[in-house]
């Protein structure tokens, strides 16, 4: 009798028992572990002894689709490692039994021709890849495969036919590369050297700059006075993108090469922007004086001039500059985008430090004088609520005017919100009532949805019927559809990819399964559902955070989706409940409410235990090692270490205790002790004097920095779903450990807190203030 997974065990000259034996329980071990797990395993250590394993394996099901599975396995690990030929034997074998992915083996099948310089074979296995239905997401590789394959060929005429298709699709710049190559092959110098410079100009960033610029030389000896000259925007664009990818340095030189390249108003900007690039490099005193002193005659380039020039005041906090420099604008290019740029900065400047006077009419100027800019309703936001929270007479028509000429905005349903509380006061529950229920309807999943049903809950408001003037505004204003319910029935074409994805994924292709999920996703092939397949594949492989993010990415409206449009699977998908125990466990230790803390969790890592940010903070709840050193003695934990941060236990035990350490000095205030756990603690006690509050939302609107305003409203809105979603039959209020409602301190209070001694956070960045011990969380939803 023939055993599938047996192994060698005639004695050869290398033989010892020991060694023997250790093979014998490896091979044993990987055979025990089933098809997928085994495959899986091969494709991350492709040892001889898993090899083995998997050849017994499939030689014992060859004609059967596991045996086929295992067979792709072997021919995909053939091709890393560049054995051509075996890589065909055994595709070959694969590719009879495994018709759902005909496409698949007929690509690699064809990228082993290839690189046994069998050519003219190319295109006949990638016919699979062009005909199959659905769409194939080896297309964009395929192409260039092909288009390789027909330039080693001889036949560069077939390359360009392919690579011009549809080169939005080709993955860049490699697509423009290869066509640029082709090009030069056959005969079209011209062209090519304009495919060459698209590389080189566009993608700076890419290796391939580097051989498209070797290429540029070439054909620039080559051709001399008939070689097309670069256009000077895309020369610029390329000194922009070093800039943005922070190397100034190099954004810098290219400029300087530039002014002696280009005219006129291009030479102007490259001029400009080599103060910017002094600028954002943190030469602030050079670039100022370089901006000051230099003279252009375009109108726009001057305009940006005086914006970097005002910027660079606002870095050395000098109001005066800001002053002469808005008034230069104002005076000489009132029309410009760099004008509205510079209103913006200079209003935000004097929000930081809550000066009402100067913010306010900057950010006034800023939305009359450029309605169109996009960011216009940010400036008109910000007037609109310095008068509500000022208890200004104005406070409610500016509300509706916002709704009315911003009803995109993401503050609509602020506005939606707070004219409901305006209409409660003054004693029109009728609209009061209409308000709340537009924005429970039409954002069912923010934060402001989570108060509003609060409202509606009240019982006062359970007796009136929604109208009143409430109903003529929301009549008049254009705002968001309602999302409409999806069906989560998978149609033919759903199906086909769930197959495909779960045959690739029972190959050990993980990574090919996921992109094929992510490809159908991407056409709008019913995403609701191909993304729950992706997140339940990272659920399985222990990364809920990649879950959350494929759920963000392919369906952005998830947040606007009634919960009860979705089947409960999808949001616990979306808002994964990993470490539950450790979670609760620390949570109740702390007297700390366990759904607002795994809102805090997915806001700041994910759930990712192993996460590390760039300002190398750790973990669940993202703590510096400093923080932790100091939190750990607090908590009694001993010989801390680095890597103890990366222990879902210990993080969540050491960041639920600074959670409550913020609470108890912030008089339990829930939102400013977020604001503390984002910003730093002297920011969110000086944040609470800014106004006289009435309730925890009117403190978060004030909030100046945006990422702590969202940060805040992320982790209540994040808190509410988990208690939806897993509190089953336990009351909010009844939850253990849980925290007071949240309130507002006084002003006496927040003074009285101020002086207390605070828990050192984590060491932050320039945008964000010392003595926080967490990352910021950038905005994540």
């Amino acid at each position: 009798m023939k055993f599938p997974c047996s192994v060698r065990t005639t004695r050869d000259r290398w033989f010892k028992p020991g060694i023997a034996a250790l093979f014998f329980l490896l091979a044993a071990d990987l055979c025990a572990q089933g098809g997928p797990a085994l495959l899986r395993s091969f494709r991350e250590k492709p040892t001889a002894a898993n090899r083995q394993a998997v050849e017994r394996y499939a030689a014992a099901r060859s004609r059967t689709q596991a045996g086929a599975l295992a067979y792709l396995t072997l021919g995909v690990v053939d091709l890393d490692r560049s054995d051509f030929a075996s890589a065909r034997t055994n595709l070959r074998k694969a590719r009879e039994l495994l018709p759902r992915l005909k496409d698949y083996t007929g690509y690699l099948l064809a990228s082993a021709e290839f690189g046994v310089n069998d050519f003219d074979k190319v295109r006949d296995y990638l016919d699979p890849v062009w005909d199959h239905k659905p769409a194939s997401p080896l297309l964009p590789k395929a192409a260039l495969l092909a288009a390789r394959a027909d330039i080693a060929r001889g036949k560069p005429g077939d390359a360009i036919k392919i690579l011009k298709k549809d080169p939005e699709s080709l993955p860049q710049p490699e697509g423009f590369l290869a066509l640029a190559t082709a090009l030069e092959n056959a005969g079209d110098r011209a062209d090519a050297a304009v495919q060459y410079q698209k590389v080189y100009y566009e993608y700076p960033l890419a290796p391939e700059a580097s051989q498209a610029q070797a290429a540029v030389s070439r054909l620039k000896s080559a051709m001399g006075a008939g070689f097309p000259p670069a256009m000077p925007q895309a020369m610029l664009e390329r000194a922009s993108a070093l800039i943005t990818a922070r190397r100034y340095a190099d954004g810098k030189r290219e400029l300087e090469k530039l002014t002696s390249q280009l005219a006129g108003a291009q030479r102007d900007l490259a001029l400009v922007r080599i103060g910017a690039a002094d600028y954002f490099a943190g030469e602030t005193s050079p670039a100022y004086r370089y901006l000051a002193s230099l003279k252009v005659a375009d109108p726009e380039a001057d305009a940006e001039r005086l914006y970097y020039l005002l910027s660079c005041a606002r870095r050395t906090r000098n109001d005066a500059r800001i002053a002469e420099v808005l008034e230069e604008l104002d005076r000489r290019y009132p029309k410009s985008p760099w004008r509205f740029s510079a209103l913006l900065s200079a209003g935000n400047h004097y929000l930081l430090v809550n000066d009402t006077s100067k913010y306010v009419p900057f950010y006034a100027q800023a939305a009359r004088d450029f309605p169109d800019d996009e960011r216009a309703d940010y400036c008109h936001w910000k007037v609109t609520w310095n008068s509500y929270i000022r208890r200004k007479a104005d406070a409610a028509g500016l509300l509706h005017e916002h709704l009315e000429r911003y009803p995109l905005s993401e503050k609509a349903n602020t506005a939606l919100y707070f004219l409901g509380r305006m209409a409660e006061e003054a004693g029109d529950l009728a609209s009061a009532k209409s308000f709340f229920r537009e924005v429970v309807m039409r954002y069912p999943n923010t934060y402001y949805a989570v108060l509003a049903r609060e409202r509606l809950d009240e019982r006062n408001m359970r007796k009136v019927a929604a109208s009143g003037a409430a109903v003529d505004l929301i009549s008049r204003i254009s705002l968001p559809k309602r999302v409409t319910q999806e069906s989560f029935q998978p149609n033919s074409i759903t199906k086909m990819r769930l197959e495909r994805a779960r045959e690739l994924e029972a190959a050990g292709l993980e990574d090919w399964a996921e992109n094929e999920l992510r490809f159908g996703s991407e056409a709008n092939e019913q995403p609701h559902i191909l993304v729950m397949e992706l997140a339940r594949t990272a659920a399985r492989r222990g990364a809920p955070d990649d879950g959350i993010r494929y759920i963000k990415r392919f369906v952005p409206s998830y947040l606007r989706m009634p919960l009860e449009s979705a089947p409960p699977e999808f949001w616990r998908l979306a808002f994964p409940l990993p470490y539950r125990s450790y979670l609760e466990r620390y949570s109740s230790q702390h007297s700390l409410d366990k759904f607002l803390m795994a809102g805090l969790v997915r806001q700041e890592s994910e759930f990712n235990a192993r996460a590390v940010s760039r300002s190398r903070a750790y973990g669940l709840t993202q703590v510096l090692p400093s923080t932790g050193r100091q939190l750990s003695r607090k908590v009694g934990l001993r010989r801390f270490s680095t890597s103890m941060l990366l222990r879902p236990d210990v993080n969540l035990r050491l960041g639920t205790y600074y959670l409550r350490s913020l609470l108890n000095q912030l008089d339990g205030s829930e939102v400013a002790a977020l604001a503390s756990y984002n910003a730093g603690k002297s920011r969110a006690v000086e944040w609470m004097k800014w106004g006289d509050f009435r309730e925890p939302a009117e403190f978060i609107e004030t909030i100046p920095f945006s990422e702590t305003r969202n940060y805040v409203q992320s982790v209540l809105r994040n808190a509410d779903f988990y208690r939806r979603l897993y509190a089953v039959q336990e009351k909010p209020s009844a939850a253990a450990g849980a925290t007071p409602a949240p309130k507002i301190a006084p002003k006496a209070a927040a003074a009285k807190s101020a002086s207390k001694k605070a828990t050192s956070k984590k060491a932050t960045s320039k945008k964000k203030p010392a003595g926080s011990a967490v990352k910021r969380s950038s905005q994540k939803r």
